[in-house]
């Protein structure tokens, strides 16, 4: 009787996903999110740039600092991300106060 009990807890105890509860996220799917958002970033911080840097740059800042954050895999292209973010708005700085405006063109 107690082999019963003991396999009657042990059944009961065991967490089971059904149809209607989704599986928790796995640690590859936040480390595939986080590597995404740090290529988003690094291509962001690129064409920020050349255009959009006042929006792009912010961007690519936060989605490096998110990507870090979590761990990505790719570290080299988050920190290539975060740093265009910031040349972003460098650029924009520099532009603004050669041009006495708060946007700039070619």
């Amino acid at each position: 009787m107690e082999l019963t009990e003991r396999t009657h807890l042990a059944t009961a105890t065991k967490p089971t996903a059904t149809a209607a509860e989704p599986d928790a996220p796995t640690r590859a799917t936040g480390t595939k999110d986080a590597d995404g958002m740090a290529v988003a970033s690094f291509i962001l911080g690129l064409l920020g740039l050349l255009v959009l840097n006042v929006f792009l740059g912010p961007i690519a800042i936060a989605l490096a600092s998110v990507a870090l954050w979590r761990g990505t895999a790719r570290r080299g292209r988050a920190f290539l991300g975060l740093g265009l973010g910031i040349a972003d708005l460098l650029v924009l700085v520099a532009f603004m106060q050669f041009d006495s405006t708060v946007s700039w063109n070619f």
